[in-house]
Formats: C-alpha cells, structure tokens, sequence
C-alpha cells in the first residue's frame, strides 16, 4: 500500500531539515588530513564514510596482529554518537562505545552493553569490547567529535550500529543513563576493501506487512468507522452500511496483520509479550464488536441503551489501545522517526476532524 500524500511530505520535510542540520555543522572528508593529538599513528588509517544522511566517517586500520585503531567523525550536535559492533546486524546483545561533548566542552567516551531497548538494559562501563588501555580519546574540532579507540581483537566484528541521540540530551553523572537515540542505522563494513553497505532488518518485508496492517486496520480505519457511525447518522440507512463495510474490512485486515504478529514472532524468537498481549485483547474486542451486530436489539427495545453503551465504549477502548499499541509496536520494531511521525499525523488529523464534528453535534443539540 502507498503511504498517504500528507505522510510523504512529512517524511521529505525531516529529510531535508536533517540534511540542513548536518550541512550546518564543520565539514570533513575522507580527503581531509587528521590533525589530531591521539594516542597512535593516525597517518596510515583507511577511511569511509558509513553513514551519509548524518555525516559519519569511520577511519580504522590494523595496527598490529591483535590491535585494531578507529577513528569515528561527526557533526557535534550536542549529542551523542555512538559506535557499535554486533554479530548479527541487531542492538540487542551487542557492545557499542559511545561519546559526547558536554556544554563546558569536556569530552566523555563510554563503551555500553546493549542489553535490551529498554533504558535500564543499556548499561555503561560493560561489553564485550576489549579497548586497549590509554588509548581511548575524544575532542571536537570545527564542530565536529572525533572519537577514537584501540580494540585487542584479530578481527573486529563486520557488523557496525551507527546511532546519534536525541539534540540536547546527553548521558550525566552518576549513572549515566543513556536516552533513546534519534536514529540509527545497521550496516556491514569490508574492512579490506573499505566498502560499507547498509543491512536490513530481519525479515523486514514480513515487519512491515505486519506494521502496515495493523496500522491501517486497526488504528486509521476503526477510527474511520467510528467517525461514520457517531457523526454522519442524518444520512439513513447509508451511514449504517458505510460504518458496517468499514468495520468489517477493518476487522479482515486486522486479524492478517495478527497472524503476521504471530509469524514474526516465531520467526525473530524476541520477547515481545506485551505487544502480543494488547494485540490479542484487541482482537477479542473486535471479536465482541462483530457478536455485537448479530446481537444488536431494535430500535424501541428497552435494553438497547444499555447495548449502545457498550457498544460505543467497546469501539473506543478497542481504537485508543490499537493506537497505542501501534505506536509501541513501532517502537519496538525500531523504526525510528518516519514511522512515528507518518502514523501521528494521520491520528492527528483524525481527532483533530473528530473535535470539529463533535462540537458541531453538541451545537446541533
């Protein structure tokens, strides 16, 4: 399915002020020279650039059987890049080392062990990561961090996690607590030819079918049929049938993108209960729903208040759970800003027509 226009110029428009932001910043290229004071000989180092949206550029050589050197460059943001080695191309279970400049412009350079995507699984000061003692350094220059380390390793890993966090929010004593990042990319770097190439995530056509699914089934067209069925009531029987075809394809859409859940589920062996759980109480709840319509008492019964009660209330804990069940589903999934964002201004402009036609009907009455 194609994305709406409104999510499309979204997407574009972050793209752009993320361009502006980094071409804002010092500039610095792999034809540029390393005037740097660093611990080891920076003159024979190969270069790269890994990440070109935000400008990262990784330099690195071997510097002797069991010591390699790096050298990671970046836009000084006022927050933190980070670096990470993974054996399978994913966050969880790898090392990353990580580094900031603070605003009195101490430098602070920290390896993390990425436990898991919750905050208190990122733990500093551990990993797997064996970086030579002395020889760990951090500095800005021309707006710009430079961080570099040595690591005791014949082989470093070929998997690299690339990550810049959130604009002003840096990690702070004592704990130093690491905050979600703003992005973050997965790529594989050939350490003998110098080429890097992005990698996807696992099974990324079966996450996005399941994303996509659920988020149009469940949180934009149940939104779309409750919209129908309160508001457009003054256009009988049409409005029925409009809100009964939309519930309907909802619900079809929805119970695909559950049984997509289930497979990725399977398939990735990821601990993901939470989200599992909301998704099947909403599946329930949108099961009840559908009971409900072969259940659904006339006009001048006297139980039929008590089965539009419970009928309007269910429609509006089912939508307000898949919403942010999607939106946690997301983050989970990682997929970082253009999801969010797509997902939040069609919900956006779905409550903001809803307020519209709410006040018009409270006017009317």
């Amino acid at each position: 399915m194609k994305p709406s226009s409104i999510s499309i110029t979204f997407f574009l428009a972050l793209q752009v002020l993320s361009v502006l932001q980094v071409n804002s910043q010092g500039t610095d290229s792999c034809n540029s020279n390393l005037n740097l004071n660093l611990p080891f000989d920076t003159s024979s180092l190969q270069c790269v650039s890994v990440w070109s949206r935000y400008d990262f550029i990784l330099r690195y050589v071997q510097t002797s059987s069991n010591v390699w050197s790096f050298v990671l460059s970046a836009p000084n943001t006022n927050s933190f890049v980070g670096m990470g080695f993974s054996s399978n191309g994913k966050m969880v279970g790898s090392s990353a080392v990580v580094g900031w400049i603070s605003s009195n412009g101490t430098g602070t350079m920290k390896q993390y062990f990425l436990g898991g995507q919750q905050p208190n699984l990122v733990v500093p000061d551990e990993g797997n990561l064996t970086i030579v003692e002395n020889s760990s350094s951090i500095t800005s220059q021309s707006s710009r961090i430079y961080m570099a380390f040595q690591l005791s390793t014949s082989e470093p890993r070929s998997r690299m996690l690339y990550s810049v966090g959130q604009i002003g929010v840096i990690p702070t004593s004592p704990g130093f607590a690491l905050a979600e990042h703003r992005d973050k990319v997965s790529t594989r770097l050939n350490y003998v030819t110098g080429t890097t190439s992005r990698t996807s995530s696992p099974h990324w056509r079966l996450r996005k079918s399941h994303g996509i699914l659920c988020m149009v089934s469940w949180g934009i067209l149940m939104f779309i049929g409750a919209i129908v069925g309160r508001y457009f009531r003054q256009w009988d029987p049409l409005w029925f049938y409009a809100h009964l075809v939309t519930q309907f394809c909802a619900f079809l859409l929805g119970i695909f993108g559950i049984i997509t859940g289930f497979v990725l589920e399977d398939r990735l062996g990821e601990d993901v209960d939470t989200h599992k759980a909301l998704g099947v109480f909403i599946l329930v709840l949108g099961c009840l729903q559908v009971m409900a319509v072969f259940a659904r008492p006339g006009k001048e019964s006297k139980v039929r208040k008590y089965w539009n009660w419970y009928h309007h209330n269910g429609g509006r804990i089912l939508i307000g759970l898949a919403i942010a069940n999607v939106f946690y589903g997301i983050h989970l999934g990682d997929e970082g800003t253009a999801w969010n964002a797509s997902f939040a201004v069609v919900i956006s402009i779905l409550v903001l027509v809803s307020l519209v036609l709410e006040f018009n009907l409270w006017r009317k009455n």
